[in-house]
Order: C-alpha cells, then structure tokens, then sequence
C-alpha cells in the first residue's frame, strides 16, 4: 500500500482508505488469494503422496485433543475457498491432478 500511495503521490497525511486507493490504482488485494492457492496445492501434492502428512491432515491419528478453542483446519478453509462441497468430495477431487488444477485455477479466478 505504501508504494502505491507513493506512485499515485498520495501523502501520508490524506484520510484515504486503502481501498480507495487500490480503486485508483485499479488493483486488487492479492495476497490471501495466493496463499490460499498455494495451500491447495501443496494439500493436492500431500494427499497424493499418502504417507504421515496426508493422517495429520485428515485428523486420522490418534490422540488427546488440547484444551481450548478448536484450531481452524487447512481442510475446511479450502473447502469454503474452493466452493461448495463437502470435504470428502476435496478429497476425491484431489487423486485426479487435473480436475484439483482445475478447481484450484477456478476458485483463484473468482477471487474468493
């Protein structure tokens, strides 16, 4: 945001929202959309792998649960990112590279 309030010679003491400013600028905030593209990706990569990585990320190990709130899961993250489904319908998407490619590059275009 600082630089491109320094492209649009916009000071620092102007009461201007950064959306505002990404509306002059005709940008779009990209950043959380790339981070959720990446995660989707390296899950497509762990869960065709199927070793420790894929039980730790489907909860299919054993154990105490900790005290406290519940920690968001990578899986249901990406599925509200990647649309409506279930996460068992994500699962079975990802055996298939090309239909996880393609869930992923539509889900980056709609900018959810």
């Amino acid at each position: 945001m600082w630089f491109l309030r320094r492209m649009l010679r916009i000071p620092w003491t102007a009461k201007k929202t950064n959306e505002r400013v990404l509306n002059e600028a005709n940008k779009k905030r990209s950043l959380g959309r790339t981070i959720r593209k990446r995660q989707a990706t390296f899950l497509g990569h762990v869960m065709r792998r199927g070793k420790l990585e894929h039980l730790v990320t489907t909860g299919k190990f054993e154990g105490k649960r900790s005290r406290g709130r519940h920690r968001e899961k990578i899986m249901d993250g990406l599925a509200t990112w990647l649309g409506p489904g279930k996460v068992s319908d994500i699962l079975g998407a990802v055996k298939d590279r090309d239909l996880w490619r393609d869930m992923i590059a539509n889900a980056y275009k709609q900018g959810t």
